[in-house]
């Protein structure tokens, strides 16, 4: 009886979730509560990742400069080489629970050991913001990999949209609780976010232990067996889907780092001018990045909530992705002719806006058509070393235009072709997945790389 009654409080509790659900995209009976947890652990997610990329920009900026800050990037794409190896033995050891569950903790120790530092006076910027671009490209990863593992292609195309609204309502809580927790120091910021990142494990647990009871097919007895596979190499090198994807991503992130660079340094300028009235460098710059990052995230949650599900359904996911590309050729054609703080502000929190919510919901749809060591394996090294890739094509470009002198416009015109060369791989990319949409449930069925 007591099974009974459990069974329905969990259909009115299914129930109301989904009429909930169902004012931003379709939600079929038994998806509320899953697609529920699932929102509310990016949410906690992006909550975290916002209070340390709030914390690391005044250590990075005020100990070392805009440029500093290009080439500790470019770094990270060497560190990540190393992560992505020990990841994907650790993939080969351990099921899908066990091994997000082991990522998570271990950067949540991680934050422990910062905080202290920090709290201790050590001079951490390049450390710290190495870390946290490490940390972000794979937890992130990870949430993805498994929302793509756990629905199918139309399940995603449907629900990734209800994730994206946690994923951009917890950057603008993260940045909003940032800008509250700044006075007390960066520590704080970390100590937050570690528990965070340890919450977001315990759902990862109630997610994995719903879906498992959930399915009983035959397919599916192999979700938490360990990952065989070929070297991280091959799978990249092997796909064209996964190569495009790549491209796709080092053009974008290559497009997004120079425009920071050119964004940090217009701050500077506007900072030189703010010290000379009395103003603390220090504040003005986590002021500015955290009301930045406020209002990219407020039009992030308002693109997701109402125009992302709306584009998807109508234009499909392959469409979806020029949207991005179009505004920001016009973004830098418009700081050619006016170099201005405030007006480029404006411009790039509707690209960045843009980025968190269309185009990352529609790029992590691309995935739902690959295998499960493409989602896991494949995705985690687009989404870590080849995204850094991009970000060191950046500390190039800034490393030979600060020998040459180079104005800011001119990073913003080097944009321009960048672009060009982006919308090219989308119509590419839209032609291949075109091909596997049609083919991936039999690509799924078929596929030997787990066992």
């Amino acid at each position: 009886m007591s099974e009974q009654t459990a069974s329905a409080s969990q259909d009115v509790v299914e129930r109301g979730l989904s009429r909930v659900l169902r004012v931003f995209a379709k939600v079929e009976p038994g998806e509320a509560i899953t697609a529920s947890l699932l929102t509310l652990t990016v949410f906690l997610l992006l909550t975290g990742y916002y209070l340390l990329k709030t914390a690391r920009e005044p250590l990075i900026l005020l100990h070392g400069g805009a440029e500093v800050k290009q080439y500790a990037a470019a770094g990270q794409a060497l560190i990540l080489i190393v992560v992505v190896r020990a990841y994907s033995a650790l993939a080969r050891r351990v099921g899908r629970q066990r091994l997000i569950a082991t990522v998570y903790l271990f950067f949540a120790s991680n934050l422990v050991v910062f905080a202290a530092l920090a709290r201790a006076n050590v001079v951490i910027g390049v450390p710290f913001f190495l870390w946290v671009g490490v940390f972000n490209m794979t937890a992130v990863s990870q949430f993805w990999s498994l929302a793509a593992d756990i629905y199918t292609p139309e399940q995603g195309g449907r629900l990734f949209a209800i994730l994206g609204i946690g994923s951009s309502v917890g950057a603008v809580a993260g940045a909003r609780i940032a800008k509250s927790l700044a006075p007390l120091g960066p520590e704080w910021l970390m100590g937050v976010a570690a528990v965070l990142l340890v919450v977001c494990v315990a759902l990862f647990a109630w997610v994995g232990a719903r879906e498992g009871a959930a399915q009983s097919g035959p397919r599916e007895a192999h979700h938490e067996e360990p990952m065989v596979h070929d070297g991280v190499a091959r799978i990249l090198a092997r796909d064209k889907y996964l190569l495009l994807i790549a491209a796709l991503t080092v053009l974008l992130n290559w497009v997004r780092s120079n425009g920071d660079y050119v964004l940090d340094r217009t701050l500077l300028q506007a900072v030189a001018d703010a010290k000379a009235h009395g103003a603390n460098s220090s504040t003005f710059v986590t002021t500015f990045k955290a009301e930045y990052f406020e209002w990219v995230n407020i039009s992030g949650v308002l693109l997701q909530l109402f125009v992302v599900s709306r584009v998807m359904t109508r234009l499909g996911v392959r469409n979806a992705l020029l949207v991005l590309p179009a505004v920001a050729f016009f973004e830098y054609g418009s700081y050619l002719v006016a170099p201005i703080l405030s007006v480029f502000t404006i411009a790039k929190v509707g690209e960045s806006s843009l980025e968190y919510s269309l185009q990352n919901t529609a790029r992590q749809a691309l995935f739902l058509v690959g295998s499960r060591v493409e989602k896991y394996i494949g995705k985690t090294v687009i989404d870590t070393v080849v995204v850094r890739a991009g970000d060191a094509l950046t500390a190039l470009v800034v490393l030979a235009g600060s020998r040459a002198a180079i104005s800011t416009q001119a990073f913003a015109a080097f944009n321009l072709t960048l672009i060009s060369a982006w919308i090219v791989a989308v119509f590419a990319i839209g032609r291949e997945n075109r091909r596997r949409s049609g083919e991936s449930d039999e690509r799924i069925a078929a596929e030997p790389a787990l066992s």
